[in-house]
C-alpha cells in the first residue's frame, strides 16, 4: 500500500530534470546556511540560547499573551482573540466590513494559508492581493505554496511569464515603459520576453497599483515582542511596508507560538532567522509595528487554532519552538527530491510532517513515511525542535490510527523472526551476495521499489559483522 506521497512523489519522478533542478537549488540554500553559520563563532550558542528563549516563553504562554496584550493596548492597538481558524476569519471580515474594504493588500502569511482566509474572503466580494511576489505569481496560476520561504521558487520563468501576459490587464503597457540595463540591451536586439529583471519590473508596476488602491493592507508576523507590545516583519522585498504605509488600516495576524519575551530576545532570532532560511546575513526589510499610523486604525489578531492542544502534548509541544524558517525543507533530501506539492498538509517537509498530524494525524498521516530519518534537519533547525525525534513517534502510533502499511508489518515481523534467531541471520547474511548473480530483470523490475529510480545495489562479498569480528580478533 503506497501512501499519498508516495504516489505523488514517484509521478514527480518522471521529469528528472525538474528534480535535479529543484534538489540543486534548496540545496544551494542550505550550502549558504551553512557559510553563515561557520562564520560565526558563537553560532551554537545562539541556537541554544534560541531554543531556549522559546522553550520558556511557550511553557509560559498565558502570561507573556497578557503582557502582550496590554502593552499593545497601551500603543493604541485593537486585539482581538480568535481560537480557531472559523472564529478568526469571521473577525478579519467584522473589520473590513465595519470600514468598507473592497480591496485587501496582503503581505505572505503562512496562518491565513492555514486557515484559508483568502477563500473565506473572496467569497465574500472582497479582492484580495497577495503582495509577496511568489506568493503573488501562486494567486495568479491558482496554485498553492509550495515551500514556506521561498513559496514560487518551483515554477519556470517562462510559466510566470505566459501568467503576467495572460493576467495582467496592462501587460503592454507597462512592458512599454521597460529599459533594459545596458549590459541587457547590447546583448540583443531582440530581448528575452521572459528575462526575470523584465518579468519583475512589470510585477513591481501591477502591485504598485494594487497597494495605490487597497483600503486595508494585513500582515503576518514573525514575531510578537511581549515587553513592548510590538509586531516585527521580515521581508525582502519590502512588501510589508508598502501594505501598511498607503492603507491606514492595518490588521496582524499572528500565531500565539510567535511571541518572544523582549527586544534582547530578538537580537537572538533576528541573527539566526534569514541566515537559517536564505543564507542571508539578514533580511533586506526587518519592520517593527507598534502603533497604528495617523489618523488609522491597527488591529492584532491572536490566533490559537490548535495551539493549546500542542502545548498540552508532552510528546509534540516543541513543535511551537518552530519560527518557519524552512531550513529543514532545505536540508530534508525527501522534501529536495519529491517538492512541496507530494505532502498533503499544507506546509511540507519535516515540520510540515509534524504539524500535520498535530492537526488531525487521520488524515495527514500519509506524510509521515516521506522521512529517511536521516536526522539533518535536528542538525539545522535554529531552535533545536526535535523534529526527527516526533516523526519516529508518530510512527510507532500509525498502527494505533489504522495506518499502518500492510507490507511493512508483514516485512518488520519477518525481519523481527529474523533478527530474533542468530544462526539464521548468518545464514541470510552469507546468502545474500547469491542475489548478485540474479539477471537484471529478476532485480530491476516493478516489483522491487528500490528499482524505481536507481538499479538495484551490489551486496557486498563480507557482512559488516564478518569485518567486524575478523577486526576484534585481529585488536586482541
Amino acid at each position: 500500500m503506497s501512501t499519498l506521497h508516495a504516489k505523488a512523489a514517484e509521478v514527480y519522478q518522471l521529469r528528472p530534470e525538474v528534480v535535479e533542478r529543484h534538489d540543486k537549488t534548496f540545496f544551494g540554500v542550505r550550502e549558504k546556511r551553512d557559510r553563515m553559520a561557520k562564520a560565526l563563532p558563537e553560532w551554537e550558542d545562539l541556537r541554544e540560547a534560541a531554543s531556549q528563549i522559546k522553550k520558556h516563553t511557550v511553557t509560559h504562554l498565558a502570561d507573556y499573551l497578557e503582557q502582550f496584550e496590554q502593552a499593545a493596548t497601551n500603543n493604541g492597538v485593537q486585539v482581538h482573540w480568535a481560537k480557531d481558524a472559523a472564529e478568526y476569519n469571521q473577525i478579519v471580515y467584522d473589520i473590513l466590513q465595519q470600514h468598507g474594504v473592497k480591496k485587501v493588500v496582503k503581505s505572505k502569511s503562512m496562518l491565513t494559508e492555514e486557515c484559508h482566509l483568502n477563500k473565506h474572503l473572496e467569497q465574500k466580494g472582497i479582492n484580495v492581493v497577495e503582495t509577496d511576489l511568489g506568493e503573488r505569481i501562486l494567486q495568479m496560476m491558482k496554485l498553492a505554496p509550495s515551500h514556506i520561504v521561498m513559496p514560487a521558487l518551483h515554477v519556470h520563468r517562462e510559466d510566470i511569464g505566459n501568467t503576467f501576459r495572460k493576467l495582467i490587464p496592462n501587460f503592454d503597457e507597462i512592458a512599454a515603459t521597460y529599459t533594459p540595463p545596458v549590459s541587457y540591451a547590447a546583448q540583443s536586439a531582440q530581448p528575452d520576453p521572459n528575462d526575470p529583471t523584465f518579468l519583475t519590473y512589470v510585477a513591481r508596476m501591477h502591485l504598485r497599483q494594487q497597494f495605490m488602491e487597497a483600503d486595508c493592507g494585513m500582515t503576518g508576523a514573525n514575531f510578537g515582542i511581549a515587553e513592548t507590545g510590538d509586531v516585527v516583519v521580515c521581508t525582502n522585498e519590502g512588501n510589508a511596508d508598502m501594505s501598511t504605509s498607503i492603507p491606514k488600516l492595518h490588521i496582524v495576524s499572528m500565531g500565539i507560538e510567535k511571541l518572544i519575551p523582549n527586544y534582547k530576545a530578538m537580537g537572538v532570532f533576528q541573527r539566526l532567522l534569514a541566515r537559517c532560511g536564505t543564507g542571508q546575513e539578514t533580511t533586506v526589510y526587518t519592520s517593527h509595528f507598534r502603533g497604528p499610523r495617523p489618523g488609522g486604525e491597527m488591529h492584532i489578531i491572536l490566533v490559537d487554532n490548535g495551539r493549546s492542544s500542542i502545548l498540552s502534548n508532552q510528546e509534540h509541544w516543541q513543535t511551537l519552538k518552530c519560527m518557519r524558517c524552512g531550513a529543514c525543507m532545505n536540508t530534508c533530501p525527501v522534501y529536495r527530491r519529491s517538492a512541496g506539492y507530494s505532502y498533503t498538509y499544507f506546509i511540507p517537509g519535516p515540520i510540515g510532517i509534524n504539524l500535520g498530524m498535530l492537526r488531525d494525524p487521520l488524515v495527514y498521516s500519509d506524510n509521515v513515511s516521506a522521512c529517511s530519518l536521516c536526522c539533518s534537519c535536528d542538525n539545522v533547525c535554529p531552535v533545536k525542535v526535535d523534529l526527527s525525534t516526533q516523526v519516529y513517534r508518530w510512527r510507532q502510533q500509525l498502527d494505533a490510527f489504522g495506518k499502518a502499511d500492510k507490507m511493512k508489518k508483514a516485512m518488520s515481523s519477518g525481519m523481527g523472526f529474523l533478527f530474533g534467531m542468530p544462526a539464521a541471520y548468518k545464514a541470510a547474511m552469507w546468502m545474500s551476495p547469491a542475489v548478485n548473480w540474479l539477471p537484471d530483470a529478476l532485480k530491476n523490475n516493478s516489483m522491487n521499489p528500490w528499482a524505481f529510480g536507481h538499479k538495484m545495489m551490489r551486496f557486498p562479498s563480507h557482512s559488516f559483522h564478518e569485518i567486524w569480528s575478523k577486526q576484534l580478533k585481529y585488536e586482541r
